[in-house]
């Protein structure tokens, strides 16, 4: 049975449109032009127990809606919705209990409190049992390094601890389903491979079943097993990841800085896309050749003072794949 089903949902949202100047402030008060819009239009999945999905799109694709409504916040103008066997808008505390939910530019962490007071604050709140929060925590401090900042206030933590504490907070209670929206978003590398290990370990050792929405292209290559992508508020793909991946961003761009300039800049696999002295950038499809394949060939004849590989950037991709959608 799936954890998460959705059928044929729809969110309709009316606006209000303003004529500018006086007379048309006067006339949308007495005759205001409304418009009805439909930020999710139809969408239908189902989540099984255990996988880790992708849920991206372009920023107004309705991703974050359609997550507001499986975690309660929001109610469908019309479709079901069943998480954990439970309908999110008729028992909303009961389905809360079951969802782990983090948002990467927001935080259910206090401010003020040390880290760990924060923790012991939502044990309360969700009242977890006192031996099973110590068990949890323990845990979640193992694989998230927590003990080295969590007598730190949270105002004064970095943005890689504090988003390691909204992870553990979010895994206090033990819940079925966890909710990431941008989980990595500024992180440095070492953060974004702690948090995608935890992600990992999660999933596992305890069956999380995880939905994951980011414009990060490492985070869902190395993450999930299938992708769903949005896009007009409806749904374009569903699929393994790999092929989905491979038709919305195929190429990549590996950037190289020379110590000095060669005769012969070329490769077979690769296209010199622009030259500025001494940088050159060179765009390459990743089922023709890896990057460390490329860079080996290329180190060969090449003095490579510097280089760089570049990610496409999702949503660029899905709405250059999908203009006409």
């Amino acid at each position: 049975m799936a954890i998460i089903e959705v059928v044929d949902l729809v969110k309709e949202y009316v606006i209000t449109k303003k004529e500018s100047g006086l007379r048309g402030s006067i006339k949308g008060l007495f005759f205001p032009k409304k418009t009805t819009i439909r930020g999710v239009d139809g969408i239908s999945f189902s989540i099984e127990r255990g996988e880790i999905v992708g849920y991206i799109g372009p920023n107004g694709a309705g991703k974050s809606t359609t997550i507001k409504m499986l975690t309660g916040i929001l109610h469908p103008s019309a479709g079901s919705i069943q998480v954990c066997g439970i309908i999110p808008q008729v028992d909303r505390k009961a389905v809360v209990k079951r969802l782990g939910v983090v948002f990467g530019q927001r935080t259910q962490l206090y401010w003020d409190l040390r880290l760990g007071e924060s923790f012991e604050l939502l044990r309360r709140i969700y009242q977890i049992d006192k031996d099973e929060y110590v068990k949890t925590l323990r845990v979640l401090s193992d694989v998230l390094k927590l003990d080295d900042f969590i007598d730190t206030p949270v105002r004064q933590l970095s943005l890689g601890q504090r988003m390691r504490g909204d992870l553990a907070a979010a895994m206090l209670h033990s819940p079925e389903v966890l909710f990431l929206d941008e989980p990595t978003i500024g992180l440095d590398a070492d953060a974004k491979h702690a948090i995608r290990s935890f992600i990992l370990e999660i999933n596992k050792s305890r069956g999380v079943t995880v939905i994951l929405t980011t414009h990060d292209l490492d985070d869902v290559e190395q993450l999930c097993s299938r992708l769903i992508v949005v896009n007009h508020g409806t749904i374009v793909e569903d699929g393994p990841i790999q092929s989905i991946v491979g038709k919305l961003a195929p190429k990549r761009l590996l950037v190289i800085e020379l110590q000095h300039l060669n005769d012969d800049l070329t490769h077979p696999s690769a296209e010199i896309i622009r030259q500025e002295g001494l940088k050159i950038w060179y765009q390459f499809e990743k089922t023709k050749i890896t990057a460390s394949e490329l860079i080996s060939d290329l180190s060969r004849k090449l003095s490579i003072q510097d280089l760089s590989v570049q990610e496409p950037d999702i949503e660029d991709a899905i709405r250059e794949v999908y203009k006409t959608t």
